[in-house]
Order: structure tokens, then sequence, then C-alpha cells
């Protein structure tokens, strides 16, 4: 339990209680709105507290996925057919121009270097 205590988890933490307070404020003001006759204020009053039932069940489900070890999906997914297509690319890249395929190379560890850096 220890690695919910970490300045990221509180801060985590701290918003969805904010959140939570804020959500069922708004809908409490709403409710008064609606006593002095606002109509409109009717579907808000029940709408905010909605968005803090939300918080609720999405700060659960992070704690319950760090708890299970969930990874987040990877930013970059690529199929495998794109991967055959640009390997053909740049198959016929090098048969047509080594200079320009050596080239692109070149460029494309630069790139891989500087993702890792960021």
């Amino acid at each position: 339990m220890r690695r919910f205590l970490t300045p990221g988890w509180l801060g985590l933490h701290a918003l969805a209680i904010a959140l939570c307070g804020a959500f069922i404020g708004f809908g409490w003001w709403q409710f008064d709105r609606a006593q002095g006759g606002n109509d409109r204020s009717w579907a808000y009053t029940f709408e905010w507290p909605i968005f803090a039932i939300f918080v609720i069940v999405m700060w659960v489900k992070m704690i319950r996925d760090e708890r299970a070890g969930v990874q987040p999906a990877p930013k970059v997914i690529e199929e495998p057919a794109e991967a055959a297509v640009k390997r053909e690319i740049i198959r016929r890249q090098e048969e047509e121009d080594p200079a320009l395929a050596a080239y692109n190379r070149y460029l494309a560890r630069l790139n891989s270097q500087s993702r890792g850096r960021g």
C-alpha cells in the first residue's frame, strides 16, 4: 500500500477528492436553482453527481489496475502487415538508390535516439 502514498498518487487522490467535492457542490447549487424555478437546472442537479460517481469509478479502476500490475497500452501499435509493407518499401529504396537508403537509415537512427531522450 506504500506505492499509493507516493507524490504522484497523493496528487491523484487529492484531485479525485477535489473533483468529487466540486461536482457534488455544483449539483447542490443546481438543486438550489431548480428549487428557485429554473427548470433546466433539474437535469444538472442529477448530472453533476453522476460526474462525481464517474471520478470515483475511474479512481478505483486505477488503483485496481496498479495493484494487479496492469501496464498501459503501448503508444505505437504496428500491425504485422504494416511492418511487411515498410520492409518492402525499404528494400526497393535500397535497390534504386543506395545513398538515399543509407541517408534514410541515418535519419531513422537519429529519430529513434531522440525518442529515447524524451
